[in-house]
């Protein structure tokens, strides 16, 4: 049972989070300070609850506290070993810990539980750290909050930060809460509504006082040509620049891509002062953690060619990697975690938006949240004063911090294709769901890509949020509907590595019966279908230069000569030659093409449902409802093919244990000997 302090806690904290205003995704924590039984002695005790390690305060449930005996937190005051060696007391939090489970504490802990007041919150609301970052901002924040809000000059978080609070709140018993310089605010109060009310006081007073003193132009003025493009052409170049920028930003260890042309981003690239504050880079740890300490922006007008933009994009990445280095180099110790990649998570393009990375969808959008907080905070503190962050020293201090790497090496190790993005196409329902359906639980963003749009959309919806899957509609028969659903998955996931050519239909009819329409309904779908298809992926697959992967769902029937089935059988063996010839020249950008040969699935096939399986059984002769069973009795295995068994041959052809393997078609058929590739 949720003890009633805690069940506070869990609501106010998700109240708070749910608002951007308070708070980012991740950002900040929140405790509670009450009482419990304790089980050993049945009396009393007193506790602290508190947001764990790693937890987002809009989603925050109860496994998400850690829960600290307050006598004991509290005792680490006098084993504090002092700022040289105050890491050392997270370690020492966990002996403090009441009973088993719930998350680990984190660096925060220290200024929830010493700090005098049974609730508290630590929040980064972007208007408090317009505040925190502005040059002024100790001035600023007498003048806008009187004594009711305390500054507290920039420290790293951890012990000593905990005990200056409490001693301030100590010595200023008017006070509700403080501005902690370059980071954020904390607030507290005697009950969880008061504390709660107290965070929005703060956030809301700052933002109010910045719109009515702040200047109407804190960026300055537009620069003439960097303005945005139209909508239909900002989208366009923002596709055509997509794989080229996710490359760049992958040199290091692939990563998956977010675009956002939100006008905040557009505005701000725009301003005359967007290359100076781009370059003074974010303030708030929470920030640059996320972002690395400055974006990569690209020095051209918005109407730069597409080449134009590709190769000075390409001269700025080297640039940007250079610098990165020499600020790893330059304040790095010898105990220092190594370098952690020096390619941007950030690249804004003016006139077009911002592109955000991250090792999955979730924290390359994320990457881009932040970032549009940080343009916020330099708003705000642009129309205000001087924009100021924290120095590239203290920055470092935070992304290279033992406590930090620690974190990371706790992360779960990622799954087979986790940061691969793939493109099914007739994937809404049968072998294209399956094989979608395997692949994003492998790890993948998956594209459902489907003639109807609505069964694209709900069958990724079924795999989870948009940062898993997303549906697109796609005629494969029609080039510019299908670069439109490539163009889609571009800007939804950045780039594009496992392409699987699905989508087909078939027509059971001897020769004498096969018309001309029907040849080329078949071929057009599955022959000329995967070479469209096939075509506009590569083209991105080779402007990232991250590899990837093309498979052909072909068939048995592409080598077998089945009866009364010339147009299926004959596109199948086009695509199966697609194949081969693509291996060969695909191979030296460092992407595999190679096909899988299933022989009829039956079950949760929209071909066979759609009249193709009547047709196939009156051909042999058999019952419908008996037509898997047909098959299966055919085979050596004597078993039934389903749509799984194709999905678990696509996840083996693009996993890493045959990384060697183009060109190759591998039977799933049960073992149909007139079907053997020799």
């Amino acid at each position: 049972m949720t003890n009633p302090t805690a069940a506070d806690l869990i609501a106010r904290s998700n109240s708070l989070g749910s608002d951007p205003k308070n708070t980012n995704y991740a950002g900040g924590n929140t405790s509670a300070k009450g009482t419990d039984i304790d089980p050993v002695t049945g009396e009393p005790v007193e506790l602290m609850w508190v947001k764990g390690s790693g937890g987002d305060l809009g989603t925050l449930q109860e496994k998400g506290l850690a829960v600290l005996r307050l006598d004991r937190m509290r005792a680490l005051v006098k084993v504090y070993p002092g700022l040289d060696r105050e890491d050392e007391m997270v370690a020492a939090f966990d002996y403090c810990l009441h009973g088993k489970g719930g998350a680990a504490p984190s660096i925060d802990t220290a200024m929830h539980g010493l700090v005098d007041a049974a609730h508290v919150d630590h929040l980064h609301p972007d208007s408090g750290i317009a505040i925190a970052t502005a040059a002024d901002g100790e001035a600023l924040t007498s003048k806008i909050f009187g004594d009711k809000v305390v500054w507290v000059p920039w420290r790293r978080p951890g012990f000593q930060l905990g005990l200056d609070i409490a001693e301030i709140k100590a010595k200023n018993p008017q006070a509700i809460g403080c501005i902690l310089g370059g980071h954020g605010i904390t607030a507290w109060g005697d009950t969880s509504a008061e504390s709660e009310q107290n965070s929005l006081w703060i956030i809301e007073t700052a933002q109010t006082y910045i719109d009515s003193h702040g200047e109407s132009q804190p960026f300055g003025a537009a620069r003439e040509g960097f303005g945005a493009l139209a909508d239909a052409e900002r989208l366009t170049k923002a596709a055509a620049l997509a794989a080229t920028i996710r490359g760049l930003a992958s040199r290091d260890k692939p990563m998956v891509g977010h675009f956002t042309d939100d006008e905040r981003v557009l505005e701000f690239l725009a301003s005359a002062k967007a290359p100076e504050l781009a370059e003074l880079g974010t303030s708030c740890p929470d920030h640059f953690l996320r972002t690395k300490v400055k974006p990569m922006l690209l020095d051209l007008p918005a109407h730069a060619s597409v080449e134009e933009s590709v190769a000075r994009l390409s001269e700025l990445h080297e640039a940007y990697r250079a610098d990165y280095t020499a600020y790893y180099e330059a304040h790095a110790t010898d105990s220092s975690p190594a370098i952690r990649g020096a390619d941007p998570l950030i690249v804004l393009v003016p006139g077009v938006g911002m592109f955000s990375y991250g090792a999955n969808k979730q924290t390359a959008r994320v990457a881009g949240e932040f970032y549009l907080n940080a343009i916020n905070v330099m708003r705000g503190a642009e129309a205000l004063s001087t924009y100021t962050p924290i120095s590239d020293a203290e920055k470092f201090n935070i992304e290279y911090w033992a406590l930090e790497e620690a974190k990371l090496l706790r992360a779960p190790k990622p799954k087979t294709h986790q940061g691969r993005i793939a493109f099914v196409t007739g994937a809404a329902s049968g072998i294209g769901k399956a094989i979608a359906t395997r692949l994003a639980a492998e790890g993948a963003c998956v594209v459902i890509a489907d003639l109807d749009l609505e069964k694209a959309r709900a069958a990724a919806a079924e795999l989870g949020s948009t940062d898993v899957a997303i549906g697109v509609a796609a005629n494969v028969a029609d080039a510019d509907g299908v670069q439109s659903a490539i163009n889609e998955t571009l800007l939804a996931f950045g780039g594009i590595d496992l392409v699987v050519n699905n989508a087909g239909l078939s027509l059971s009819k001897p020769l004498l019966e096969t018309t001309e329409k029907d040849w080329d309904l078949q071929h057009d779908v599955m022959a000329k279908g995967s070479f469209l298809v096939t075509k506009a992926a590569a083209k991105s697959l080779v402007e990232q230069g991250m590899g990837g992967d093309v498979i052909y769902i072909s068939s048995k029937n592409s080598v077998f000569a089945g009866p009364n089935n010339i147009a299926y059988s004959a596109t199948k063996a086009d695509q199966a030659h697609q194949v081969r010839l693509l291996a060969v020249e695909l191979g030296e950008h460092g992407v595999r093409v190679n096909g899988i040969n299933p022989d009829g699935v039956v079950r949760g096939s929209g071909i066979f449902a759609a009249g193709w399986g009547a047709n196939r059984a009156a051909t042999y002769g058999v019952k419908e409802e008996d037509l898997g069973q047909y098959y299966a009795n055919r085979t050596i295995l004597k078993r039934e093919v389903v749509p799984e068994n194709v999905a678990d041959a696509v996840y083996v052809l693009t996993g890493p244990e045959l990384s060697r393997t183009t060109g190759l078609h591998i039977p799933v058929d049960s073992g149909v000997a007139a079907a053997f590739l020799r």
